[in-house]
């Protein structure tokens, strides 16, 4: 899976900083193979918004450790990982008892952390495997963060309240939140994504049947509609 920040809301430079104003960050999760929005979640800083996303997770069919997961250099996802899934070592009977958390020996996750130079141009990537061998971590999530980033994208254009420098600039986190939460559902179950699409050959006039990643994720069979979303009673977990 992928995770990745993107800014939430940020009040004008003279307002304090508060639990419900100034400056939020939302972390998102995203399946590599179906580009569902698995998780996300928008707190204060980068580590309570990870943490956020993995206890969401571990209710989400990751009960006993993270997914493999790639991210950019962004922070506090390690630790997030650490606090939700690590596990205090047993005792071994000398010296003082363990009492930190460690991860686990078969995590994986991989930063590709953003390389710039004097001018502060973009200048590449380096690969720094934070849990597992680079090796394997490469091997199985690959060596780009292209569909977190192209995800952020789409939110921006999805949600007015995430551009900057507008009046549609969200100024209320609650208001964000639910605003987050509808442009998930809507990317998830009403949007198809091209990248899904299947070859179709045995419909006349049609050679692609188009899928949503609620549909590549094997979460419904039908591409829904506005009303169905707006009249569906979702589960908590």
């Amino acid at each position: 899976m992928v995770c990745g920040p993107t800014l939430a809301t940020k009040e004008k430079k003279s307002y304090p900083e508060t639990p419900e104003s100034g400056q939020f960050m939302r972390s998102t999760m995203l399946d590599m193979d179906s580009r569902l929005r698995v998780a996300r979640a928008i707190e204060k800083d980068e580590t309570q918004a990870s943490l956020s996303v993995f206890q969401m997770l571990k209710r989400r069919g990751h009960p006993d450790g993270p997914p493999p997961t790639i991210s950019d250099g962004w922070g506090g996802i390690d630790e997030a990982m650490i606090a939700v899934y690590g596990m205090v070592p047993e005792y071994s009977g000398r010296g003082r008892p363990p009492s930190r958390k460690k991860p686990g020996t078969d995590w994986l996750y991989l930063q590709m952390v953003k390389q710039r130079d004097e001018h502060g141009h973009f200048a590449g990537t380096k690969l720094k495997a934070i849990f597992g061998s680079l090796e394997e971590v490469t091997q199985l999530l690959g060596q780009t963060t292209a569909y977190i980033e192209r995800s952020n994208l789409t939110s921006r254009l999805f949600n007015g309240r995430q551009v900057r420098k507008t009046l549609a600039f969200s100024k209320d986190v609650d208001c964000y939140r639910a605003a987050a939460t509808w442009e998930d559902n809507y990317y998830n179950f009403v949007k198809p994504h091209k990248s899904l699409r299947l070859r179709v050959y045995d419909i006349p006039g049609q050679k692609w049947k188009p899928r949503t990643p609620a549909m590549a994720a094997h979460l419904t069979d039908h591409i829904w509609t506005v009303e169905e979303l707006l009249t569906s009673i979702p589960l908590r977990g």
